[in-house]
């Protein structure tokens, strides 16, 4: 299985400005996109990806079902409008958004789904988002972990969640990082904005390399051509043991997204 170490996501744009900035990362090289149903706007990806002109086959394409969808006779169908959407016979992975255990989401069931959904060739890979040790080990136990490509769960120098993702990479399934840098909270950190000029480096590019040196992989997301360049080239910083000694004394365990409904207890 082979999930991109560097990706854009798009939560939160949506219409024009998500076809600009999907455009205007691929245009610098981009080559993986990561969006959801929930975030309204597949349909528009779809078309910033037929206008870019860059071919479907160089690109690793995420998309996500959303809880409404877990059912037996919407999974499959949701996901078919969401490739009618995306303009493409078939996503490059798709992951369950939520596992909502306090909404009765049936782990096991949705899995399945989401196997058959892989067995259809709707989907290369699969994988979960915001699982939690005990679901992540459900959802291994049912489909086989050989088959979970990635959780994509919430990491940053704020939130590091060792327990999680060294749990994760014992089990050699991908980690992927999404608000890395904490709807921009670590940007101004006095120990990132040090070793941030040490290298003569972004405070931002100090965060995206800490994850990609932990062996994540990261789906930042901007608007700006500058910071869009700036993300991409955070693959190219060599940060030293001592910096991520130091990276590892900024847990807060902040988290940024914990919806009641639909987020695990977590670990």
């Amino acid at each position: 299985m082979y999930i991109p170490h560097f990706g854009l996501g798009t939560f939160r744009l949506k219409d024009q400005v998500v076809i600009d900035s999907v455009k205007t990362a691929l245009d610098i090289g981009y080559r993986a996109i990561d969006t959801a149903q929930i975030y309204d706007n597949e349909a528009q990806v779809g078309q910033a990806i037929a206008e870019s002109g860059v071919a479907r086959q160089e690109l690793f394409l995420t998309t996500k079902v959303w809880v409404d969808n877990f059912s037996p006779e919407k999974f499959i169908p949701s996901l078919k409008d969401s490739l009618q959407k995306l303009r493409t016979d078939a996503v490059n992975l798709t992951l369950i958004h939520w596992p909502a255990p306090k909404m009765g989401v049936n782990i096991s069931e949705v899995m399945q789904l989401l196997l058959e959904a892989k067995q259809q060739g709707l989907t290369e890979q699969i994988g979960v988002s915001n699982f939690n040790i005990a679901l992540t080990q459900q959802a291994m136990d049912e489909i086989g972990k050989q088959h979970i490509a990635t959780n994509q769960i919430e990491l940053s120098p704020y939130l590091q969640n060792p327990k999680l993702a060294d749990f994760l990479q014992a089990e050699e399934i991908d980690v992927t990082s999404y608000m890395t840098l904490a709807y921009g909270k670590v940007l101004n950190d006095p120990v990132l904005t040090a070793i941030a000029a040490e290298h003569q480096a972004s405070s931002a590019q100090v965060a995206l390399a800490w994850a990609l040196q932990k062996g994540f992989a990261v789906i930042p997301s901007s608007t700006k051509r500058e910071h869009l360049l700036h993300n991409l080239q955070a693959q190219d910083l060599q940060l030293s043991a001592e910096d991520m000694q130091q990276i590892a004394t900024l847990e807060r365990h902040g988290r940024e997204v914990d919806p009641e409904q639909l987020a695990p207890a977590w670990d």
